[in-house]
C-alpha cells in the first residue's frame, strides 16, 4: 500500500509520515509547499502524480481561538481543502482518512460521545471540521473519519510544552478546570491510524489515550512530574474567557474500536511520562522525588 499524507510538517503528520515509513510502507508526506489545499486544481494534480492508494488527511487550521476571527479561512481550509481531497481521493480511486476533533460536539451530553452521536459545534473551528466530516461522507464510500483530542507530541506547539515553559520559570497559570477530555500522544495514535487505513473496517472512530482529566488537572500532572514549583490556578471556562467556546464534555467513547478488534491506547499519564522521558525532560517519580 502506498500512503500519502497532508499536514505532513504538522505535529500528527510529521510521526505518521516516519512511523509508516519505519513500518516499511512507502509514504508521500505532502505539505504547504508542494500544494495549496484550497486549490482544487492542485490537490487534484498532486494526487494524481502521486497515485496513492490510501490518503491520511491530516492538513487543517487549527488555531481556535483566532478562527472566530478568520472564519472564512478557516471554512476554506477545513471544509473546502477537505472537499478538494476527497475529490482527488475518488480521481485515483483511493480510500481516504480524515482526522477530526472532539470539538464536533458541543458537550453537554452526560455520558461518553459515541461515534454516531450528532454534531452540535459550538466555534467556528468546530462547525469547519464538523463540514469536513460532512465532505468525507458526501463524497466517498471508503473512507475513515478519526476524531481525536488534545493532542501532544515532539512536532509543533501544543499545550504540555506551554505548561513547560510556565515550570521553567516559576509563575503562576490559569487553567480551565470544567472541560474534561482525554490528552492524546501522537506516538501512541500513529501506529493505531496506520492499522485502520490498512484495513477496510470503513466509518467513524474515536482515538484517544485511555482515561480522562481537566485541562486543569493535566497541567498539575505535568508540573508533579517535572519537579516545579509553578503554581496552577484552576478556574472556569467562564472565568478564562476564551475566544472560541470549547465543549465542557470531550469524553469519547471507543467502542468503534473495540467492535472492529483494534487496540485502545494507553493511558494518558504513561503517555505524559514517556514524553517527558524522550523530550529530555526532567521527571519525579510517584512520590514527588527525581529518579
Amino acid at each position: 500500500m502506498k500512503l500519502l499524507v497532508t499536514g505532513a510538517k504538522g505535529q500528527l503528520g510529521s510521526d505518521l509520515v516516519a512511523y509508516s515509513r519505519k513500518a516499511g510502507v512507502p509514504c508521500v508526506g505532502a505539505g504547504r509547499r508542494d500544494f495549496d489545499i484550497t486549490d482544487r486544481g492542485a490537490v487534484m494534480e498532486f494526487v494524481a502524480g502521486c497515485r496513492p492508494d490510501a490518503v491520511v488527511h491530516c492538513a487543517a487550521y487549527n488555531a481556535v481561538d483566532r478562527a472566530e476571527e478568520e472564519a472564512e479561512l478557516c471554512r476554506r481550509v477545513n471544509a473546502e481543502g477537505t472537499a478538494n481531497v476527497a475529490a482527488a481521493c475518488r480521481a485515483v480511486r483511493a480510500k481516504m482518512m480524515y482526522l477530526s476533533t472532539d470539538y464536533v460536539f458541543d458537550g453537554t451530553k452526560t455520558g461518553l460521545y459515541e461515534a454516531e452521536d450528532p454534531v452540535r459545534p459550538l466555534s467556528v473551528y468546530g462547525r469547519s471540521k464538523a463540514e469536513g466530516e460532512e465532505e468525507v461522507r458526501r463524497g466517498m464510500e471508503r473512507f475513515f473519519i478519526v476524531r481525536t483530542s488534545w493532542l501532544f507530541g515532539k512536532n509543533g506547539g501544543n499545550f504540555v510544552k506551554t505548561m513547560l515553559q510556565k515550570a521553567k520559570t516559576g509563575e503562576e497559570v490559569r487553567v480551565v478546570c470544567d472541560q474534561i477530555g482525554s490528552p492524546t500522544y501522537t506516538q501512541d495514535l500513529v501506529p493505531l491510524l496506520l492499522a485502520i487505513v490498512r484495513s477496510e473496517k470503513f466509518g467513524i472512530y474515536h482515538a484517544t489515550n485511555e482515561g480522562f482529566c481537566s485541562w486543569a488537572d493535566f497541567a498539575e500532572e505535568i508540573m508533579r512530574l517535572t519537579g516545579s514549583r509553578c503554581r496552577v490556578v484552576p478556574v472556569t471556562s467562564a472565568a478564562y474567557a476564551a475566544p472560541a467556546r470549547r465543549p465542557e464534555n470531550s469524553r469519547l467513547s471507543k467502542r468503534s474500536l473495540t467492535e472492529n478488534e483494534f487496540p485502545l491506547l494507553p493511558p494518558w499519564h504513561d503517555a505524559l511520562v514517556r514524553f517527558l522521558n524522550k523530550e529530555g525532560e526532567p521527571r519525579t517519580d510517584e512520590k514527588g522525588k527525581k529518579p
